[in-house]
């Protein structure tokens, strides 16, 4: 494994008071396509009660995955979902969504999960939203025998070390032909990836530490970290004393220059102009009842 790059999440506050760990480069765009990682993960009610009341977005898909509690979305197209532990829904913003995110009454145990961005091609920016979530179709998950378990959340994936057992999502399409996956390995056990055929490779740890030899050294990174990898290298993930937890964000770089100002990410600033005229106009729809 060798790592490019490391950004370190920061507390954040978005939505109505809701208390997040982000990671956001829509600079330099460092971890293109992927441009922010917000984890929200809290036991106490009022650090989400107020969840994301309705707000709009253009030119990102987002994708959301929820490993504790749950939350009801709602938006534009008509689509009404409580999304729970386990799922994943994924949002082509296109031209134009307008939805909401609250938390669900039922869900007493806490909250955590992740709302990701990604960026879309210049030329896909005004296409028609699109909506998808695995509700109904949940995603498969992949046990190698060394300790570590991959639930695949979208695209295809498979351990180097069983090139045999290769494992599909429901959920395609991804900007930047997006793949992600959460990776789970038991204390002082370790896994092989393969990451070859993409152009770009990142990781979130949320739980516990990974360990990484750098010339000749043992580097622990902790909870909180983003790192970029070299893609070409094969990723060897070894956990510390309390094992591992962490997202796998890979795809192809989309390598435009954009312009962001809050919910909208585009190419130029007369986009995001219009972003805001169209808005302001209704243009963007109105929420499902």
């Amino acid at each position: 494994m060798q790592i490019i790059y490391k950004t370190q999440a920061r507390p954040a506050m978005d939505g109505d008071g809701v208390n997040i760990k982000r990671v956001a480069d829509f600079g330099k765009q460092s971890y293109d396509p992927y441009l922010m990682l917000d984890e929200l993960k809290s036991d106490d009610k009022q650090d989400f009660i107020g969840g994301f009341p309705p707000h709009p977005h253009r030119g990102i898909e987002t994708f959301t995955y929820i490993m504790k509690g749950g939350f009801e979305h709602r938006d534009h197209m008509g689509n009404v979902k409580a999304i729970r532990a386990g799922d994943v829904q994924w949002m082509s913003t296109g031209s134009g969504v307008i939805h909401s995110e609250m938390p669900l009454a039922d869900a007493n145990e806490g909250l955590h999960g992740f709302q990701i961005w990604l960026n879309m091609p210049a030329k896909d920016k005004m296409r028609p939203a699109i909506y998808r979530d695995t509700t109904v179709n949940p995603n498969p998950s992949l046990l190698n025998n060394k300790g570590a378990k991959l639930i695949a959340l979208a695209g295809t994936w498979q351990f180097a070390d069983t090139p045999d057992s290769i494992i599909n999502t429901h959920i395609e399409g991804l900007a930047g032909s997006g793949a992600i996956a959460d990776l789970i390995i038991e204390p002082n056990s370790s896994a092989n990836i393969a990451l070859n055929q993409h152009g770009a490779v990142n990781i979130y740890i949320y739980q516990g530490q990974l360990n990484v030899l750098v010339d000749g050294e043992k580097v622990v990174f902790g909870e909180g970290t983003m790192l970029k990898l070299n893609p070409h290298i094969l990723a060897q993930f070894n956990a510390g004393d309390s094992g591992l937890g962490c997202l796998i964000l890979a795809g192809n770089p989309i390598n435009e220059q954009i312009v962001h100002m809050g919910p909208f990410v585009m190419n130029t600033q007369a986009e995001i102009n219009q972003a805001v005229e169209d808005y302001q106009q209704g243009r963007f729809g109105h929420l499902a009842h």
